[in-house]
């Protein structure tokens, strides 16, 4: 019987606690991504900087660039979280490509808590940049009577959020699963690269979602 794509596997036990296979993913992913920040940044110069170093400007730039062009703002208050996002995105979704890995935004927990994260950026942003009540009053606007409403539409924007993200990666991964043991190892091969691109599409798009909700949060851009 084929394993349903909702199910976690549980990878070992803390205490009562189980610690689930993206868990133990993810842990890996943040260590390898930090040791590899580590070894990046360690020699930087301001004078005839590295090949490394020149593409990690190059990333920040373009980064910081695409979030100032999207929420119509300074990106630099929101490069830490957006920038954050972007990378470990892709790091994540290309993760699935490596054998004997299984992305761990191809599972809904992962893909809700990241979308969770947004939502709750978002409102403590919202809230510091225009204060507690403004923001707070801001959705009962135009009407008090849209005020579910408008609370509904926070919810289920993070709710699509996360959907989005699980639902791309999690198909990718099962058609490759597909045509891997119906084809043999280098047929799919084509496939992978297109896996590829579409992990890094699906990282763009979340993060620039993720900058369009804070940016109607934080009042740089109209809420849609």
């Amino acid at each position: 019987m084929t394993e349903s794509p909702l199910t976690t596997p549980v990878v070992f036990l803390l205490g009562p606690v189980p610690v689930t296979l993206p868990v133990v993913v993810t842990w890996g992913l943040m260590a390898a991504m930090t040791l590899g920040s580590a070894l990046a940044t360690r020699r930087l110069r301001v004078e005839r900087p590295g090949r490394v170093q020149t593409v990690l400007e190059l990333v920040v730039e373009t980064l910081r660039r695409q979030i100032a062009e999207t929420m119509q703002a300074d990106a630099t208050p929101f490069l830490p979280l957006l920038g954050t996002l972007f990378l470990y995105l892709a790091v994540a979704n290309l993760s699935g490509l490596v054998p004997g890995l299984k992305a761990p935004t191809a599972f809904l927990e992962t893909a809700a808590a990241l979308a969770l994260v947004v939502l709750l950026a978002s409102q403590a942003l919202g809230i510091r940049r225009r204060g507690l009540w403004p923001y707070l009053k801001g959705f009962a606007h135009p009407t008090p009577l849209l005020l579910p409403l408008n609370i509904l539409s926070e919810l289920t924007r993070a709710f699509s959020l996360s959907v989005r993200l699980f639902g791309n990666v999690m198909s990718g991964e099962f058609v490759i699963a597909i045509v891997l043991s119906l084809a043999g190892l280098f047929v799919p091969v084509p496939l992978m690269a297109l896996e590829l691109l579409l992990g890094l599409v699906q990282a763009y798009i979340f993060t620039v979602l993720a900058a369009v909700f804070i940016g109607g949060a934080v009042g740089t851009i109209e809420k849609g």
